[in-house]
């Protein structure tokens, strides 16, 4: 019988990039005060979980939501967590973006001076590859793109396959399965913000 584990996924909460829909990736930018409530309603929806593996990104804005979950004093930073470097892309909006470059997207566009997303697909597959290893469930708490791409790679998918994952700011969401069958158990879960 196969050995069956969770990967939890934590999206950060709000920030006021993510709220103006502006791209941020190595930006190390703060939470808001709203994005502190939902990190802080993520604890009530963990309470009691215990993980055998949590990670984190570096940046200041998932850390922060790991804190308020409370899980700062089990968590370990993972470089491969962050989120996609979007190079020149940094802090503009898609509709920016496409003022440039007509029907840009993220998922088939590139990024001038940023990241591949075979690179990114290459730092989620690394994640998965620690979260396989970890004998139990797994708490990941990161961004919205990269764990789009992280999920599509879990279920054997191309990176590109993210872009059918929308994640809201604080949303939960479980990849569970075994080495025989992964499958997404919950997505996008936000009932704990209400």
């Amino acid at each position: 019988m196969a050995n069956r584990f969770s990967v939890f996924l934590v999206r950060h909460g709000e920030t006021a990039w993510s709220a103006a829909g502006k791209h941020t990736g190595l930006t190390d930018i703060a939470l808001t005060p709203e994005g502190e409530r939902q990190a802080e309603r993520l604890k009530d929806r963990l309470t009691g979980r215990k993980f055998a593996l949590v990670l984190v990104s570096p940046r200041r804005r998932a850390r922060d939501t790991c804190r308020l979950a409370g899980y700062d004093d089990v968590a370990e930073v993972e470089p491969d967590l962050s989120e996609w470097d979007y190079g020149a892309y940094e802090g503009r909006t898609s509709a920016e973006i496409r003022a440039d470059v007509p029907g840009w997207t993220i998922w088939d566009g590139g990024v001038p001076e940023g990241e591949t997303i075979a690179g990114v697909a290459s730092r989620a597959d690394r994640v998965l590859a620690r979260a396989a290893a970890a004998n139990g469930d797994v708490a990941l708490f990161s961004h919205g793109h990269l764990l789009r791409v992280l999920a599509a790679r879990w279920l054997g998918f191309p990176p590109a396959n993210g872009r059918i994952f929308g994640l809201d700011p604080a949303s939960l969401g479980i990849l569970g399965g075994d080495s025989e069958q992964r499958l997404i158990e919950l997505w996008n879960e936000v009932g704990h913000l209400r």
